[in-house]
């Protein structure tokens, strides 16, 4: 016997609320729609950092930090180290939190980590074409894949090797649009 009974249909404002939401019309439930949270690292590897071609869409062929959405059950930590291993089966120390970027275009909050290696060695995953380490000077930068790598990057680059520092939001006057 089938039970299904209809989802969220309306779009409205529920009482108390101030914000159109997803209500079924029959129930009252109200389906909220919430950012989406990614987690990934910048690696640093004997003064490089390393770096993937995506294997996927969006931006295939394109350079990124190893980085994706985090998974219920998981904390952020964990699914930077997590990501780290599917892009680039590289077993990673996390550092210190890097930068958090807000997102609202796309309904993303990325929190990126400062890491290094905490085993020898890394290759490909499925997600990625190829693994490469990157001097400052050879970062493909107009090859990257989103805005909030090259700000990452950037951020890394200006923190160095300091123990302690304030993890970086968005860079002033810049989008994450393009």
């Amino acid at each position: 016997m089938n039970q299904s009974r209809p989802g969220p249909s309306l779009r409205t404002i529920p009482e108390g609320d101030t914000r159109e939401r997803l209500v079924c019309g029959d129930c009252g439930f109200v389906q909220y729609e919430n950012p989406k949270i990614v987690v990934g690292s910048v690696v640093h590897v004997d003064g490089k950092v390393l770096m993937c071609r995506r294997a996927i869409e969006p931006s295939r062929g394109l350079w990124t930090l190893p980085a994706g959405y985090m998974e219920l059950g998981e904390t952020a930590i964990e699914g930077a180290r997590r990501e780290a291993w599917e892009e680039a089966r590289a077993d990673i120390a996390i550092d210190a939190l890097l930068a958090v970027y807000d997102i609202p275009r796309i309904g993303q909050v990325q929190l990126i980590w400062r890491a290094t290696l905490a085993a020898p060695g890394f290759s490909a995953g499925p997600e990625s074409l190829e693994v490469a380490l990157f001097g400052w000077d050879e970062i493909p930068w107009e090859e990257t894949a989103f805005p909030t790598v090259r700000w990452a990057l950037r951020h890394a680059r200006d923190i160095g090797g300091l123990a302690h520092f304030a993890p970086r939001g968005n860079p002033p006057g810049e989008s994450a649009s393009g």
